[in-house]
Protein backbone atom coordinates (compact mmCIF):
# COMPACT_ATOMS: atom_id res chain seq x y z
CA UNK A 1 0.00 0.00 0.00
CA UNK A 2 1.59 3.15 -1.37
CA UNK A 3 0.51 5.42 2.39
CA UNK A 4 1.95 8.85 0.45
CA UNK A 5 -0.68 8.50 -2.29
CA UNK A 6 -3.14 7.67 -0.14
CA UNK A 7 -2.66 10.53 2.18
CA UNK A 8 -2.08 12.82 -1.14
CA UNK A 9 -5.62 11.60 -2.49
CA UNK A 10 -7.02 12.14 1.15
CA UNK A 11 -5.85 16.05 0.85
CA UNK A 12 -6.94 16.70 -2.13
CA UNK A 13 -10.47 15.18 -1.91
CA UNK A 14 -10.94 16.61 1.42
CA UNK A 15 -12.54 19.86 0.81
CA UNK A 16 -14.12 18.73 -2.24
CA UNK A 17 -16.06 15.83 -0.47
CA UNK A 18 -16.76 18.53 2.49
CA UNK A 19 -18.23 21.37 0.52
CA UNK A 20 -20.31 19.46 -1.90
CA UNK A 21 -22.06 17.18 0.94
CA UNK A 22 -22.12 20.52 3.25
CA UNK A 23 -23.43 23.17 1.13
CA UNK A 24 -25.91 20.64 -0.69
CA UNK A 25 -27.54 20.15 2.87
CA UNK A 26 -27.58 24.20 2.91
CA UNK A 27 -29.16 24.77 -0.09
CA UNK A 28 -31.76 22.55 1.04
CA UNK A 29 -32.63 24.40 4.12
CA UNK A 30 -32.58 28.37 2.28
CA UNK A 31 -34.70 27.19 -0.63
CA UNK A 32 -37.13 25.88 2.27
CA UNK A 33 -37.11 28.50 4.13
CA UNK A 34 -37.98 30.87 0.93
CA UNK A 35 -40.61 29.02 0.78
CA UNK A 36 -41.95 29.29 4.56
CA UNK A 37 -40.53 25.99 6.38
CA UNK A 38 -38.38 28.06 9.06
CA UNK A 39 -37.41 24.63 10.74
CA UNK A 40 -33.94 24.47 9.57
CA UNK A 41 -33.08 28.38 10.11
CA UNK A 42 -34.50 27.89 13.83
CA UNK A 43 -32.27 24.93 14.51
CA UNK A 44 -29.22 26.91 12.31
CA UNK A 45 -28.78 24.45 9.81
CA UNK A 46 -28.60 27.09 6.84
CA UNK A 47 -25.12 27.91 7.68
CA UNK A 48 -22.06 27.08 5.31
CA UNK A 49 -20.04 26.13 8.52
CA UNK A 50 -19.24 22.56 7.79
CA UNK A 51 -19.74 21.45 11.28
CA UNK A 52 -22.98 21.87 11.29
CA UNK A 53 -23.47 19.48 8.49
CA UNK A 54 -21.22 16.58 8.95
CA UNK A 55 -21.88 13.45 10.01
CA UNK A 56 -19.06 11.10 11.33
CA UNK A 57 -20.03 8.32 9.25
CA UNK A 58 -21.06 9.71 5.72
CA UNK A 59 -19.13 12.48 5.39
CA UNK A 60 -15.96 11.30 6.90
CA UNK A 61 -15.51 7.77 7.31
CA UNK A 62 -17.31 6.53 4.24
CA UNK A 63 -15.10 8.66 1.85
CA UNK A 64 -12.47 7.90 3.11
CA UNK A 65 -13.29 4.52 3.07
CA UNK A 66 -13.89 4.06 -0.45
CA UNK A 67 -10.67 6.17 -1.20
CA UNK A 68 -8.72 3.74 1.06
CA UNK A 69 -10.26 0.88 -1.44
CA UNK A 70 -9.93 2.38 -4.48
CA UNK A 71 -6.18 3.31 -3.89
CA UNK A 72 -5.51 -0.65 -2.56
CA UNK A 73 -7.52 -1.59 -6.03
CA UNK A 74 -5.71 0.69 -7.70
CA UNK A 75 -8.74 2.03 -9.71
CA UNK A 76 -11.42 4.74 -9.21
CA UNK A 77 -14.51 3.78 -6.74
CA UNK A 78 -17.63 5.58 -7.17
CA UNK A 79 -17.25 8.21 -4.66
CA UNK A 80 -19.82 9.27 -1.91
CA UNK A 81 -21.39 10.09 1.10
CA UNK A 82 -23.55 12.40 2.80
CA UNK A 83 -24.40 14.70 6.19
CA UNK A 84 -26.70 15.12 8.86
CA UNK A 85 -30.22 15.71 6.40
CA UNK A 86 -31.34 19.01 6.71
CA UNK A 87 -34.72 18.68 8.72
CA UNK A 88 -37.86 20.08 6.32
CA UNK A 89 -41.07 20.31 7.13
CA UNK A 90 -43.25 20.17 3.91
CA UNK A 91 -46.14 20.67 6.21
CA UNK A 92 -44.84 24.37 6.87
CA UNK A 93 -44.12 25.17 2.95
CA UNK A 94 -46.92 27.48 1.56
CA UNK A 95 -47.88 25.18 -1.44
CA UNK A 96 -46.30 21.96 -0.07
CA UNK A 97 -46.37 19.29 -3.24
CA UNK A 98 -44.80 22.57 -5.62
CA UNK A 99 -42.58 24.04 -3.18
CA UNK A 100 -40.93 20.21 -2.21
CA UNK A 101 -39.91 19.95 -6.23
CA UNK A 102 -37.61 23.20 -5.28
CA UNK A 103 -36.37 22.06 -1.98
CA UNK A 104 -35.33 18.38 -3.36
CA UNK A 105 -33.44 20.15 -6.29
CA UNK A 106 -31.48 22.66 -4.17
CA UNK A 107 -28.90 20.11 -3.60
CA UNK A 108 -28.17 19.14 -6.51
CA UNK A 109 -28.19 22.27 -7.90
CA UNK A 110 -25.93 23.09 -5.65
CA UNK A 111 -23.38 20.46 -6.81
CA UNK A 112 -24.13 21.92 -10.79
CA UNK A 113 -22.96 24.86 -9.22
CA UNK A 114 -19.98 23.47 -7.29
CA UNK A 115 -18.97 21.34 -10.19
CA UNK A 116 -18.77 24.63 -12.64
CA UNK A 117 -17.03 25.87 -10.27
CA UNK A 118 -14.26 23.68 -9.72
CA UNK A 119 -14.05 23.78 -13.51
CA UNK A 120 -13.40 26.92 -13.34
CA UNK A 121 -10.48 26.78 -10.88
CA UNK A 122 -9.55 23.59 -12.95
CA UNK A 123 -8.84 25.85 -16.27
CA UNK A 124 -7.51 28.85 -14.00
CA UNK A 125 -5.01 26.54 -12.76
CA UNK A 126 -4.25 24.99 -15.82
CA UNK A 127 -3.50 28.89 -17.59
CA UNK A 128 -0.66 29.26 -14.90
CA UNK A 129 2.49 29.28 -15.72
CA UNK A 130 3.99 25.37 -14.25
CA UNK A 131 4.57 25.61 -10.43
CA UNK A 132 4.89 23.78 -7.00
CA UNK A 133 0.79 25.03 -6.62
CA UNK A 134 -0.61 24.54 -10.10
CA UNK A 135 -0.60 20.52 -10.01
CA UNK A 136 -2.46 20.34 -6.70
CA UNK A 137 -5.06 22.71 -7.87
CA UNK A 138 -5.85 20.70 -10.83
CA UNK A 139 -5.66 17.80 -9.04
CA UNK A 140 -8.49 19.46 -6.69
CA UNK A 141 -10.79 21.44 -9.50
CA UNK A 142 -10.54 17.33 -10.92
CA UNK A 143 -11.96 16.12 -7.75
CA UNK A 144 -14.02 18.85 -7.44
CA UNK A 145 -15.55 18.24 -10.96
CA UNK A 146 -15.94 14.41 -10.42
CA UNK A 147 -17.32 14.54 -6.31
CA UNK A 148 -20.53 16.87 -7.57
CA UNK A 149 -21.14 15.30 -10.46
CA UNK A 150 -21.37 11.70 -8.77
CA UNK A 151 -23.23 13.54 -5.97
CA UNK A 152 -25.68 15.57 -8.41
CA UNK A 153 -26.67 12.60 -10.57
CA UNK A 154 -26.83 10.08 -7.50
CA UNK A 155 -28.92 12.54 -5.52
CA UNK A 156 -31.36 12.43 -8.69
CA UNK A 157 -31.99 8.84 -8.87
CA UNK A 158 -35.89 8.59 -8.97
CA UNK A 159 -35.76 7.06 -4.98
CA UNK A 160 -36.78 8.07 -2.00
CA UNK A 161 -35.46 9.45 0.45
CA UNK A 162 -33.13 10.80 -2.51
CA UNK A 163 -34.02 14.16 -3.89
CA UNK A 164 -34.64 12.81 -6.85
CA UNK A 165 -37.26 10.40 -5.30
CA UNK A 166 -38.94 14.08 -3.71
CA UNK A 167 -38.88 15.49 -7.25
CA UNK A 168 -40.63 12.48 -8.71
CA UNK A 169 -43.41 12.79 -5.51
CA UNK A 170 -44.21 15.71 -6.11
CA UNK A 171 -45.09 15.76 -9.83
CA UNK A 172 -47.29 12.66 -9.16
CA UNK A 173 -50.70 12.74 -9.17
CA UNK A 174 -51.70 12.75 -5.46
CA UNK A 175 -52.95 9.30 -4.89
CA UNK A 176 -50.08 7.99 -6.64
CA UNK A 177 -47.50 9.81 -4.80
CA UNK A 178 -48.79 9.17 -1.80
CA UNK A 179 -48.60 5.05 -3.01
CA UNK A 180 -44.81 5.94 -4.14
CA UNK A 181 -44.10 7.36 -0.42
CA UNK A 182 -44.79 4.33 1.34
CA UNK A 183 -41.49 2.55 -0.57
CA UNK A 184 -39.43 5.23 1.29
CA UNK A 185 -38.11 2.47 4.06
CA UNK A 186 -36.82 0.51 1.18
CA UNK A 187 -35.00 3.01 -0.58
CA UNK A 188 -32.11 2.92 1.11
CA UNK A 189 -31.97 -1.16 1.15
CA UNK A 190 -32.15 -0.64 -2.74
CA UNK A 191 -29.35 1.97 -2.66
CA UNK A 192 -27.02 -0.79 -0.78
CA UNK A 193 -28.43 -3.59 -3.21
CA UNK A 194 -26.85 -1.29 -6.26
CA UNK A 195 -24.08 -0.24 -4.69
CA UNK A 196 -22.49 -4.02 -3.89
CA UNK A 197 -23.76 -5.17 -7.07
CA UNK A 198 -22.29 -2.45 -8.73
CA UNK A 199 -25.18 -2.06 -11.10
CA UNK A 200 -25.03 1.68 -9.35
CA UNK A 201 -21.70 2.47 -11.07
CA UNK A 202 -22.89 1.07 -14.05
CA UNK A 203 -26.11 3.54 -14.01
CA UNK A 204 -23.87 6.33 -13.60
CA UNK A 205 -20.85 6.24 -15.21
CA UNK A 206 -22.44 6.94 -18.42
CA UNK A 207 -24.22 10.37 -17.28
CA UNK A 208 -20.62 10.77 -15.41
CA UNK A 209 -18.70 10.85 -18.54
CA UNK A 210 -21.14 13.12 -20.00
CA UNK A 211 -21.36 15.68 -17.35
CA UNK A 212 -17.37 15.56 -17.87
CA UNK A 213 -17.73 16.08 -21.56
CA UNK A 214 -19.68 19.02 -21.04
CA UNK A 215 -17.83 20.89 -18.60
CA UNK A 216 -14.89 20.06 -21.04
CA UNK A 217 -17.08 21.62 -23.82
CA UNK A 218 -17.93 24.40 -21.43
CA UNK A 219 -14.39 25.62 -20.24
CA UNK A 220 -12.15 23.98 -22.93
CA UNK A 221 -10.43 20.83 -20.69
Amino acid sequence: MDVSHLVQTIAIYALPVLFAITLHEAAHGYVARHFGDMTAFAQGRISLNPARHIDLVGTIVVPIAILVASTLAGGAGLLFGWAKPVPVNYSALRRPRQNMLWVAAAGPGANLAMAFAWAALYKAADLLPASYFTRPLLLMGKAGMEVNIILMLLNLLPILPLDGGRIVASLLPSRIAWGYAKLEPLGFPILLLLLFTSVLGVILAPMVNFSFRVLGTVFHI
